[in-house]
């Protein structure tokens, strides 16, 4: 049986005794299976959904009968057989119901105080074993692999085309896209600065700095190679001592940000410190980063050496370069700086 022969009961809103279900805005995926829009992703011509064809066979026509027990119309894709009507996510089994055939998710369901969120019935411990049964004969493609359905929340926290999150690190920020997405949010929104061009010279300031133990200073965002990297400078206590850190994340996957390099150089007074290393992923947090140690990391009394004056007031400037490495014909690495 073709999967879209399928009918279950379409369910209406209902007031729920449930919590609050926070949700943040994102961007740059499937609109079912959170996941990245890519063109392998996308189903062929006139499909107009996700999900593939699939043959359930008894389980879907079972998954039929007793989803739509209710009497209402019928849903118009697997989909809505799938969606819990109390969260909006996408059901894995265990799948419950009630009395009257109505589903919901094992989390929900301890969320509402065992009654139907649809027809106030009480819950009990009715499992969907039909819809269950669908659940697990579903296969989803991307990337362009094919996946079981019940691995899906694995597959999108390990997918290299998943959203990224904001790398913004002067707050928390909750949304996510992909990399054109984010360049604008941070330009729009966070009205960081941007740059183009593979060096650097920012010069950081702090009146009073034996008085701040952890500052950002705002990010900025460089476009070289055609893609993007940030560059973070903060100070903050690395175990008794204060220090300021300095490292670049790139925009993009891991596996991209090892093809470049960089390096930072900060100095004064006849004196200099030199940092070289491969940027991170922002894949990884800004917090991660800091707390590896992955970067330029200066120790406060060096920092005000360097800044000169009566070391009262942090003048530190910081210089650097990103280049990417390139094979010539005879086989050797050569770096390759962009114009």
């Amino acid at each position: 049986m073709d999967m879209d022969s399928v009918e279950c009961l379409s369910l209406p809103d209902a007031a729920m005794d449930v919590d609050d279900v926070d949700t943040h805005p994102h961007h740059g995926h499937h609109a079912h299976l959170g996941l990245p829009l890519h063109p392998a992703h996308l189903p062929s011509a006139g499909a107009g959904r996700a999900f593939p064809k699939v043959n359930a066979g008894a389980g879907a026509a079972a998954a039929a009968a007793a989803a739509g027990a209710g009497g209402g119309p019928p849903a118009t894709s697997v989909h809505e057989l799938l969606e819990c009507p109390v969260c909006t996510n996408s059901m894995f089994p265990p799948i419950h119901q009630c009395q009257n055939g109505h589903t919901l998710c094992s989390t929900c369901k301890a969320r509402v105080h065992n009654r139907c969120p649809t027809c106030r019935q009480e819950l009990g411990d009715i499992r969907c074993l039909a819809l269950e049964k669908v659940a697990e004969s579903l296969e989803l493609p991307c990337c362009p692999e094919i996946f079981p359905y019940y691995s899906k929340i694995k597959h999108e926290a390990q997918c290299s085309f998943r959203p990224y999150n904001c790398p913004y690190a002067g707050s928390e920020c909750a949304v996510s896209g992909d990399i054109p997405f984010l360049v604008a949010h941070l330009r729009d929104d966070h009205k960081v600065d941007m740059h183009s061009g593979c060096t650097f010279n920012h010069r950081y300031v702090k009146s009073n700095p034996r008085e701040v133990e952890n500052a950002t200073w705002m990010l900025t965002v460089f476009h070289c190679f055609g893609q993007y990297f940030c560059l973070h400078f903060e100070a903050f206590q690395l175990g008794m001592a204060p220090v300021y850190m300095a490292f670049l994340r790139f925009m993009g996957d891991e596996n991209e940000a090892r093809n470049y390099t960089y390096s930072l150089e900060v100095g004064g007074n006849g004196r200099k410190m030199v940092w070289e290393g491969t940027p991170r992923s922002i894949r990884d947090s800004h917090r991660k980063v800091r707390d590896s140690h992955d970067g330029l990391i200066i120790q406060r009394n060096m920092a005000l050496f360097f800044s000169g004056g009566d070391r009262k007031e942090l003048k530190l400037r910081v210089t650097g370069r990103i280049w990417k490495e390139q094979t010539n014909p005879d086989g050797a690495c050569i770096p390759n700086l962009c114009s």
